[in-house]
């Protein structure tokens, strides 16, 4: 972890990762969905409406995933005090909150022809809008911090709290009566067809890469910032 402490050895890393981790994952979701759309038999009771996973699910996972890489960085740079740890939190928070913001919509459309309404006030549904407004609120947290492309401590402390609402979206169909479906994909196997399993898979590398890369990109830009302020700061002493 501490071996790219240094943002220069980061760089050189994440400069040609950043392109490959891009248009990797850009070629792998188009790929998904088109095989999602096209070529995957339509389903019994809910016909080509469900085809929408294919979206739906990789940016639920990655919203709730996004949400535990703010929490680690931020417990690294509490702990550790990790120079970058605080950059790539600010980095997580707003592809995180897009993908929050698309698993709403799409699940809001899925929802209506499936539940017959646009939304209910499910223990899943509600706290994923929750999660939403958790990355809303950290992203003003983060752009209140005076340090340019770093996080406060407040902000750090706020992403470990609000790691607590990650276990009640993953068990809220359990723990509460829910008009959305129990898990379909478990340690103990799925209960989904392999005709859908299999561009399901797909989708959520490919959306995982494009994720990875756009954080990436936010943390070079970050760091770019940070050293175009301390170089400004260095010319006004001088």
């Amino acid at each position: 972890m501490h071996r790219f402490a240094n943002p220069a050895r980061f760089l050189r890393l994440a400069k040609p990762l950043t392109p490959a981790l891009f248009w990797t994952g850009l070629l792998l979701a188009i790929g998904a969905c088109l095989w999602g759309l096209f070529a995957v038999p339509t389903e019994r009771l809910m016909g080509d409406t469900v085809k929408i996973m294919f979206v739906h699910v990789p940016a639920a996972w990655l919203g709730m995933g996004g949400w535990m890489g703010i929490a680690i960085a931020s417990l690294v740079q509490l702990i550790w005090r990790h120079p970058l740890a605080g950059v790539a939190a600010r980095a997580i928070a707003v592809p995180g909150a897009t993908f929050a913001a698309i698993c709403l919509l799409t699940g809001s459309i899925w929802g209506r022809p499936t539940w017959g309404t646009w939304w209910v006030w499910d223990g899943r549904l509600t706290s994923m809008l929750a999660l939403f407004f958790l990355y809303l609120g950290y992203i003003a947290l983060a752009n209140a911090s005076s340090e340019k492309g770093d996080t406060s401590r407040v902000a750090a402390v706020f992403g470990i709290i609000g790691a607590v609402n990650i276990p009640i979206i993953n068990r809220s169909v359990i723990w509460w009566e829910s008009q959305h479906q129990k898990a379909s994909i478990t340690l103990g196997g799925s209960s989904i067809d392999g005709a859908y399993l299999a561009p399901l898979f797909v989708a959520v590398a490919g959306f995982s890469l494009l994720f990875g890369a756009l954080v990436l990109m936010r943390m070079r830009a970050a760091l770019a910032e940070m050293r175009i302020d301390a170089r400004m700061r260095r010319m006004a002493d001088d």
